[in-house]
């Protein structure tokens, strides 16, 4: 498999982790002053806990202290002594037990200095005697049910006590899924307050970012203006009220909106836009008005939102039901936040995304998103910039050369970069290094373009087609004129391909002509030509390559206007998928199959003939690749026998 180059779109990015939003916050915030609000209840959400809290304190002292008494604890026998004796006042029972007072007190038993009016007993279930008899006939008073000592408001309290437990509980529970699906918002104005907002300990700044300086400049009149709004007021003049950031996955546009606040020293809002939705309708609307309020509360300040495209899409067509119509209130109420903007609130929204092209027209209007940034990937001075950003804290080695591996990563983003970085230094220390050096980036660069190696032990014969295999990439990519470099070839298994030809330019490509790419399907068939020329057969091992070729061939006939029968249309989108414009004739689009099929075959017939012309080449870069396993570039041209050139 000949491993393909990067495209010339393909993304890039910076940092752009930042902190984690807190629990049931739909955005995360840094630079707020004094940390920002922190997190507190309301003032109602305090009434509220410490009228329950009352509640439950009055209950309990009701329940257990009020209007009762103290009675002490006698034996049976000297409750029918006093019955005997005539002392009894009134009695009351529930079963066995007895509770009454006494006439006049008496001396508690066991005790010699303590006395008692009230008492309790138990009455023995062998006990046969007249006792009740007696205390008829002397008159006392007898209940059938205990005397608990509870007044009146005890008892209703305690009829009532169930009731405002259960409403109680019900309230909290609401509260507690407004919050969740509010954002914030608690019921009937509970915990309207903000969630935590932790400070950054060391806030991003134009120095973080590298390798898009043309992206700097565009954003510094917003950092003036945040800075010193003044002037711009004074001359009359109105800053955007927000920036859209386009760009690819990954090309650092979360960075430099972090960037431009903290060049500027305001607080910093951000917020992924799909966090903003949720099935129930209007929940993303009331996020999106918190996240304002708070915003102009601590203005000057910057709102982000980050895949503006999951709300932002097109109006129109579709049901008007469910999420559809959730996320339709959220961007209205987005518009409204933004349209209702004056110069004095000093607030600036900016927002990423990788579609610019599907955005609602009413996002992109003067007065909303009045500037469009495009933040492309770097060039050869951008990616030396990134990586001296990203090895600040890495102890290199003295021979480590930024700018060699600066020439050997076209197309990387700055997040591949720093993940490049990443892999060096945990190869360093895996391998007990004080520094990290050349070999360390070489074998990170490999594991990140080729994959990790698998220990694949494969039969001899298999290596041999393989090894003739990947010769007839990297010798076609040798022979081809104004083809990439080769850079290294190998048999060793890495991720899911037996062996792979990298080839990369020696310069940044910003636009391709037909001989190029027909030279890369070339070159990329030049494997399945060799299988067939040496062996007479093809192989699975070709279908990496075929899914590369295809793609380029359509783009040919279908989108660069590079075939005479379609002619100078462009009947594709990007993504290849011609049912998704759905306004192209049939007709056109077998047009479009039938000259990418030339295309490739002729392409085929090429490869075939200038791997037949120069077999004892392809023979012996494969013998040394079967033996050595691995050809770096020198290699690879000396086993080749040709002389390595540059463009």
């Amino acid at each position: 498999m000949r491993e393909k180059r990067p495209a010339p779109d393909a993304p890039r990015t910076g940092d752009e982790a930042h902190r984690p939003a807190p629990p049931n916050q739909p955005w995360r915030a840094e630079g707020v002053p004094d940390g920002g609000r922190r997190w507190r209840p309301g003032r109602n959400t305090y009434l509220f806990w410490t009228l329950l809290i009352l509640v439950f304190a009055v209950s309990y002292v009701l329940l257990h202290f009020t209007g009762r008494e103290e009675r002490a604890t006698i034996p049976y026998t000297a409750f029918t002594e006093q019955v005997a004796a005539g002392n009894v006042e009134k009695v009351s029972t529930q079963g066995f037990q007895i509770q009454g007072r006494l006439k006049s007190a008496r001396t508690t038993p066991g005790e010699k200095d303590d006395t008692y009016e009230s008492f309790e007993t138990l009455r023995p279930a062998f006990a046969d005697d007249a006792v009740y008899a007696q205390m008829v006939k002397q008159g006392v008073v007898v209940e059938a049910e205990p005397d608990d000592g509870r007044g009146l408001a005890a008892n209703l309290l305690l009829s009532l006590l169930p009731v405002l437990l259960f409403a109680a509980l019900w309230i909290g529970i609401m509260v507690w899924l407004q919050r969740r699906m509010g954002g914030g918002g608690g019921l009937m104005g509970f915990g309207r307050s903000p969630k935590p907002v932790e400070p950054d300990a060391k806030r991003a700044t134009f120095a973080d970012v590298a390798g898009i300086d043309e992206v700097e400049a565009e954003l510094t009149e917003v950092v003036d203006f945040l800075s010193d709004p003044g002037k711009y007021r004074r001359m009359g003049a109105r800053i955007p009220g927000g920036v859209l950031l386009t760009g690819a996955p990954g090309t650092g546009k979360t960075l430099l909106a972090r960037a431009v606040a903290g060049e500027a020293d305001v607080p910093f809002y951000s917020a992924a836009a799909s966090e903003f939705v949720e099935m129930v309708v209007g929940v993303g609307a009331a996020r999106v008005r918190e996240l304002f309020t708070e915003a102009r509360r601590t203005a000057p300040s910057i709102v982000f939102i980050d895949e503006i495209d999951t709300i932002g899409r097109a109006r129109g067509g579709g049901s008007g039901l469910g999420g559809h119509d959730e996320r339709e209130q959220t961007l209205n109420q987005i518009l409204t936040e933004m349209d209702g903007f004056t110069g004095s609130e000093g607030v600036v929204v900016i927002a990423a995304t990788n579609r610019p092209d599907v955005l609602d027209p009413a996002l992109l209007r003067p007065g909303r998103f009045d500037r469009s940034v495009a933040v492309s990937p770097p060039d050869l001075r951008g990616r030396v910039a990134i990586l001296r950003v990203h090895t600040r804290d890495v102890p290199l080695a003295p021979a480590a050369d930024l700018t060699a591996i600066a020439k050997t990563t076209p197309g990387m983003t700055g997040a591949e970069l720093a993940n490049l970085v990443n892999e060096a230094a945990l190869l360093a220390v895996k391998h007990d290094r004080t520094a990290v050096g050349m070999p360390e980036f070489r074998a990170a660069l490999e594991r990140v373009q080729l994959g990790a190696r698998r220990a694949l032990v494969m039969p001899y014969e298999e290596r041999r087609r393989t090894s003739y295999h990947e010769s007839g990439h990297g010798l076609l990519g040798m022979l081809q004129p104004g083809a990439d470099p080769v850079r290294k070839i190998t048999i060793v298994p890495h991720g899911r391909a037996l062996g792979v030809t990298l080839s990369t330019p020696e310069d940044d490509r910003y636009a391709y002509d037909e001989r190029y790419l027909r030279g890369r399907i070339i070159g990329a068939l030049g494997g399945m030509a060799a299988e067939e020329l040496v062996f007479g057969v093809v192989t699975t091992g070709s279908e990496s390559d075929l899914e590369q070729v295809t793609r380029i061939a359509r783009g040919m006939a279908g989108r660069w206007g590079m075939s005479p029968a379609v002619g100078p249309l462009s009947v594709l989108p990007a993504d290849g998928d011609a049912a998704v414009g759905g306004h192209t004739a049939p007709g056109t689009l077998d047009a479009v199959d039938l000259e990418a099929r030339r295309i490739v075959e002729e392409c085929y017939a090429e490869a075939l003939g200038t791997l037949r012309a120069n077999r004892a080449r392809l023979d012996a870069l494969a013998a040394e690749l079967l033996e050595h396993e691995t050809l770096d570039e020198e290699a690879a041209y000396a086993a080749a026998g040709i002389a390595p050139t540059t463009e």
